[in-house]
Order: C-alpha cells, then structure tokens, then sequence
C-alpha cells in the first residue's frame, strides 16, 4: 500500500504534516502563542532568514493558523502582524506534547524560555489524552488503530 502525503491525504496526520509539519512553522506557531505577531518579533526571536520567514507566515496564513492584520506606526508605512487564530490556538496540545517529549527525552542544561501553564493559577499544563468524558487516559491504555 502507497501512503499518500499532503493535504488530499486521507490520514489527518499527513494533512496536518504537509501544513506545520516542519521545523519554521511549528516554530512560528510556538512564538505566536507567546503572543509574538510581527515579523520582526519572529525574525528576532528564531533568527530566520526573512524570505523564508515570509514564506512560512503566508502559508499559516493561507490554512487559517495565522490571521494577518494591518497596523501603521505614527510616521511609517502600513505593516502586517499576524494574529493567531482559534484553528492556530488549538495546535497548543501539539507544541505541549512535543516540548513535554522533549523536556523529558532531550534534556539541555538551559531552563526553556516557553512553556504552557494555566492562566488562572499558573500551574504547569501538560497534554495527554483524555476520553469523551474529559477524564484522563494511561498512555498505556492508548493505541493507534488503523481502520
């Protein structure tokens, strides 16, 4: 059997991989959630070369991840920032779930600049999986079914 990639693959995981399924945009994606949407912010904080940084941008655009808005500072021309959308927020348990894999499966003496935590009591969040319910699944209990 051919596996079939990008966003006409009937496996979501191929889909979503052909849109944030590398390096820069997922890296996009992390600072925009930190509240980062200029292009200057993001060029400073992952040292991208700009034409690549506006290639990325435009395509998280393109899949509704992103939203582009115009502002103008006194005495400039307009600009755009972009805004991370309700599509874009919900790829937070993603960028959670690698950074946790990460955390524990590739340590580095440097604490993280970024991590998730609930906004009313500061406490750490993490991803896992939950039931239909909301109650919590063992990473045991989980496997990926083919269908």
């Amino acid at each position: 059997m051919t596996a079939k990639t990008g966003v006409t693959a009937a496996c979501p995981i191929a889909r979503s991989l052909a849109v944030v399924g590398e390096k820069w945009a997922l890296l996009i994606i992390r600072d925009a959630l930190a509240g980062a949407g200029r292009f200057a912010e993001f060029r400073a904080s992952l040292g991208i070369a700009p034409d690549m940084l506006a290639d990325r941008l435009g395509k998280l655009v393109d899949h509704g991840i992103l939203e582009r808005r115009s502002y103008r500072n006194p005495g400039e021309r307009a600009r755009d920032e972009y805004a991370i959308t309700d599509t874009g927020r919900e790829l937070a348990p993603v960028l959670a779930a690698l950074g946790g894999w990460g955390g524990a499966h590739l340590p580095v003496a440097e604490t993280s600049p970024f991590r998730f935590v609930d906004a009313g009591s500061g406490a750490p969040a993490v991803a896992g999986f939950t039931d239909a319910r909301g109650r919590p699944i063992p990473l045991d209990n989980v496997v990926l079914q083919r269908v």
